[in-house]
């Protein structure tokens, strides 16, 4: 099975962890302690007035099973991925926000405490029970809920810390570093397809004497709501962790995004997907992948002004 690494992505603003989440089933399979006068681990013995969870936010190399649709694999974060992103979360002032299993915003949560373990046998953790490797980031959060300390924790429905927030794939980030080199591989694949095209077309000729005029045009003159659209759905993907599309389509939106000239081949083929696309947009469900898919080969725009440029070649 496929394992992935997750890193930062520097370049986003929305890059590291938003939000820290309090679950019954933690992805990295480490639950949290609570801490009382008495030091003791119970949930149903901890001190009313302190009220602290303590537990790991990341622990690294550990790997987290991953389903998307079909597709089933593993990711990880390495130490100093792990390390910047603890830092970055103070950075950006996240101490407050936090969640209940990833879905119910909570209020009168703080994170107090943040650290990452450099010695596993004389770290804080460890005093508490708790054998975390080196580099794990460990957090305490102060809980003022009533509801969520009386409902959820002491109760033990809620079991352990997982974070939200957005990380890219540390291959799919290379190869968009390396865009230029992806362009370069994109035409002359398109080239490709249209020498095979043209060959096809002389065989026709010399068995039918035909004279076909064969186009090896490209054309970038498409509007800027196209480039607009292109760039809005890579902003959208990026959201929601660049799951959506395939790396034909991101490719794509990166080459209408930058105004790239494109081939009559892929005007073709913008309006086939475009119109076949069309139905599984939303334009109120920005995260829903058709949405983002559709915006990514240049959306509407794209589509009246492929379906345009073919009736004029064609003409």
């Amino acid at each position: 099975m496929k394992i992935i690494e997750l890193i930062l992505d520097e370049e986003s603003i929305d890059a590291g962890v938003n939000a820290i989440s309090i679950v019954e089933s933690p992805a990295i399979e480490s639950d949290f302690i609570a801490l009382s006068k008495e030091q003791e681990i119970k949930l149903a013995e901890v001190d009313k007035e302190k009220r602290v969870l303590m537990g790991a936010a990341l622990i690294p190399n550990k790997t987290i099973f991953r389903k998307n649709g079909e597709d089933e694999f593993y990711v990880y974060f390495s130490k100093e991925t792990i390390a910047k992103a603890s830092q970055l979360f103070l950075k950006q002032g996240n101490q407050g926000k936090s969640t209940l299993e990833h879905q119910l915003k909570l209020s009168d949560l703080t994170v107090v405490e943040s650290w990452l373990v450099d010695d596993s046998e004389k770290d804080k953790s460890a005093y508490y029970g708790l054998s975390m490797p080196v580099g794990t980031w460990m957090v305490s959060v102060k809980v003022d809920n009533d509801e969520v300390w009386n409902d959820f924790v002491k109760t033990g429905k809620v079991k352990g810390f997982s974070i939200e927030g957005y990380f890219a794939d540390k291959t799919e980030l290379k190869a968009v570093e390396n865009i230029d080199t992806i362009f370069a591989e994109f035409e002359a694949e398109e080239k490709e397809y249209l020498l095979k095209e043209v060959k096809a077309v002389i065989k026709k000729d010399k068995r039918t004497k035909s004279g076909k005029r064969i186009s090896m045009e490209s054309y970038s003159d498409y509007p800027d709501a196209v480039k607009n659209n292109a760039k809005r759905g890579l902003e959208l993907n990026e959201k929601v962790n660049n799951k959506c599309a395939t790396q034909v389509g991101k490719i794509r939106a990166q080459q209408l995004a930058q105004g790239k000239p494109v081939s009559i081949e892929t005007i073709k083929r913008m309006k086939s997907y475009l119109s076949r696309a069309s139905e599984y947009y939303d334009s109120s469900d920005t995260e829903a992948c058709g949405t983002i898919s559709y915006l990514l080969w240049g959306g509407k725009s794209a589509l009246s002004w492929a379906t345009s440029k073919i009736n004029s070649l064609d003409a």
